[in-house]
């Protein structure tokens, strides 16, 4: 069971000190169930590995649960993912001082003995590529293609989700389509034209 999983299913929510009223706890499950997925893929693209974006989203949630009577119930998303988005930063800051490198478990995609080697192999390369993409992405770019190129959240609610007005987010999308597209021209031409 990774991580993750155990987030989600785990007894951590349950094991929570006896004066947390019932509905407070019913509504952290519920954000839990509802937007831990989110999160983590928003951790991920955010730049940390699998295993970092694994402790990252159980801070985002310690916090949440120690914070719960100051989210506004119309406001949990958009708590949650700018909580999502401070820890990140703060993860990757702290690697760079440490000078860690992030590096996924290489065997992990092998579990899958379903997908034929060179399927995984191909994945594998591509999501590298991506993570190198979003990497060279200034973070405002970065966030904004995020939600809505990879996790298609519309326009409007990406403007909720950041606090920011929609023509600034149309006007991110467009610049960080653009970067992607650049980033990706520099890559090709380093491997002589092959994706």
């Amino acid at each position: 069971m990774t991580a993750s999983t155990a987030l989600r299913k785990g007894p951590a929510l349950d094991a929570e000190p006896a004066e947390r009223v019932p509905h407070e706890h019913a509504r952290l499950r519920r954000m839990l169930d509802e937007s831990f997925d989110f999160i983590w893929r928003s951790l991920r693209r955010f730049g940390l590995s699998d295993d970092r974006a694994d402790d990252a989203a159980q801070q985002v949630f310690i916090i949440a649960s120690r914070k719960l009577d100051t989210i506004r119930p119309d406001a949990e998303r958009s708590f949650l993912f700018g909580t999502a988005m401070r820890v990140a930063s703060d993860m990757r800051r702290s690697a760079v001082s440490r000078r860690e490198i992030a590096h996924a478990d290489p065997a992990a995609d092998l579990a899958d003995t379903a997908t034929a080697a060179d399927e995984l192999i191909d994945r594998g390369r591509a999501r590298a590529m991506l993570d190198r993409v979003l990497d060279a992405m200034d973070e405002d770019l970065r966030i904004v293609f995020v939600l809505f190129e990879l996790e298609e959240t519309p326009t409007a609610e990406i403007a909720a989700l950041l606090g920011i007005p929609p023509g600034t987010v149309a006007s991110r999308l467009r610049r960080a389509r653009e970067e992607f597209e650049v980033q990706i021209a520099r890559i090709k031409k380093r491997r002589g034209g092959a994706p």
